[in-house]
């Protein structure tokens, strides 16, 4: 089987009506915390790919019990640092950069030693909670800040004080879990630039003492230690990171509308509603708003948009977005003036560095760009049209770049051909990706 996708024809005028698969944020945040909490858990709609994948297997060699049914993840916790586990545990985190940095957290409290390994793609990436693990008081062995990492765990964790600068959900995560290993009434105080809150909302549907005040840019959280969580159920709404691209088809394809049922919209996620409202008004819309176990979801309503405005984005609103950005880019080489995007250095730390990768992209479809460290800006061409053969490598066989080309290929193609590669790549988040672009009327060979 060929292990990439031929794309020569524009996709038709649609109507649908779509589900899109599990929160991978939230799944992995589920599997984490069953596994710390006592007794039997229960998600429906958990994502099933490769980083959940990676997930379930991680808290299974370390004592947890997992069961799958037909419809549900069911998973038996042995409660915080009552994980049971061989020293040396070895825990291959694949390609996932969420599992790499919260799986420390379950095991800091115990004294054996876990080795965290990943895939050529994750082993380049920065591991990022060397610091917090120090503070805690857990050994530590690891490869100049990446991959191969061993944390021994103490039982003796200290509570800490923190300031988390980068805007990483995935550093504060890993502190507010690792903090409940701390000494009962113990008080961590994690200072962390605004990101995604997942793990905050989590915790105050689980009861966990948690309190956040919020300051400018900064979210000042208190955690106690020593409080223990029981099994829960939770039900895992739609991602969207996945739901971003067939929203970005709808706006970019003609006389078409799309509805993508039960998707989260979490407003330190959804960077790209409001971006792309920013750049097609009126666009896109939510119906059936409502609080699902602790996060907001919605029904999300999509039609074409007319024309596109070119933008010069906050800065600040990058971390609501950072996974979107290579979609916001596309809908951004429709405008007929320069967009703008800043702050968006984190783009380089992803599974490639997206912002060179799409910043390729976008020249070699002929679109003008300036590249700079953290910032990119786009010449847009409302009049975009491929008619030449285009090669999309994808060396590093990033998931979120193969499904923008296919966006790509699908709304800016003329006569043009389209060979994307790696299209096992979206095992990692969104397996059901090509099927589901199919069923809405997508010729992809």
């Amino acid at each position: 089987m060929p292990k990439y996708v031929k794309i020569n024809k524009k996709i038709k005028p649609f109507k649908k009506i779509i589900n899109i698969p599990g929160d991978k944020s939230i799944s992995i945040r589920f599997i984490l915390m069953a596994a710390i909490a006592v007794g039997k858990s229960k998600a429906y709609g958990l994502l099933k790919s490769e980083d959940c994948n990676a997930a379930l297997k991680a808290v299974t060699k370390l004592g947890a019990k997992v069961k799958i049914g037909k419809n549900y993840t069911e998973i038996n916790g042995l409660g915080i640092n009552g994980l049971s586990f061989k020293n040396k545990t070895v825990i291959n985190c694949q390609n996932s950069g969420t599992l790499m940095r919260l799986i420390g957290s379950l095991v800091c409290g115990i004294k054996n030693s876990i080795i965290l390994i990943g895939d050529r793609s994750l082993s380049q990436r920065p591991i990022r909670v060397i610091e917090p693990l120090n503070l805690f008081g857990v050994n530590i062995k690891s490869n100049k800040n990446k991959l191969p990492l061993e944390i021994e765990g103490t039982k003796f964790i200290r509570p800490i004080e923190y300031k988390e600068t980068k805007g990483s959900a995935q550093i504060k995560s890993f502190c507010l879990i690792s903090a409940l290993s701390a000494p009962k009434n113990s008080i961590s105080t994690i200072i962390a630039k605004k990101s995604r809150d997942h793990t905050e909302k989590l915790f105050k549907y689980l009861k966990i003492p948690i309190k956040i005040k919020k300051k400018g840019e900064y979210d000042f959280i208190e955690v106690k230690g020593g409080h223990q969580h029981n099994g829960f159920v939770q039900e895992i709404p739609g991602d969207m990171s996945s739901a971003s691209f067939f929203i970005c088809l709808t706006l970019l394809s003609k006389n078409s509308s799309i509805i993508i049922k039960n998707v989260n919209i979490n407003k330190t996620r959804s960077g790209i509603i409001y971006l792309a409202n920013k750049m097609c008004p009126s666009s896109i819309k939510f119906k059936n708003r409502k609080i699902k176990y602790g996060e907001e979801v919605a029904d999300i309503y999509v039609k074409s948009a007319k024309s596109f405005k070119a933008i010069n984005p906050n800065p600040l609103i990058s971390s609501k977005a950072i996974d979107e950005y290579p979609l916001i880019f596309l809908l951004a080489c429709k405008s007929n003036k320069t967009s703008w995007f800043k702050g968006i250095g984190e783009l380089a730390l992803k599974e490639s560095n997206r912002l060179k990768v799409c910043a390729n992209f976008l020249r070699q479809i002929g679109i003008k760009v300036v590249e700079k460290k953290d910032s990119l800006k786009i010449l847009g061409n409302p009049k975009l049209k491929i008619n030449k053969k285009i090669i999309v490598k994808n060396f590093m066989k990033d998931h979120r770049i193969f499904m923008m080309a296919c966006i790509a290929a699908l709304t800016f193609n003329g006569t043009g051909e389209w060979f994307i590669n790696d299209k096992d790549s979206i095992k990692t988040s969104f397996p059901s990706f090509l099927n589901i672009i199919k069923k809405v009327g997508a010729k992809i060979n």
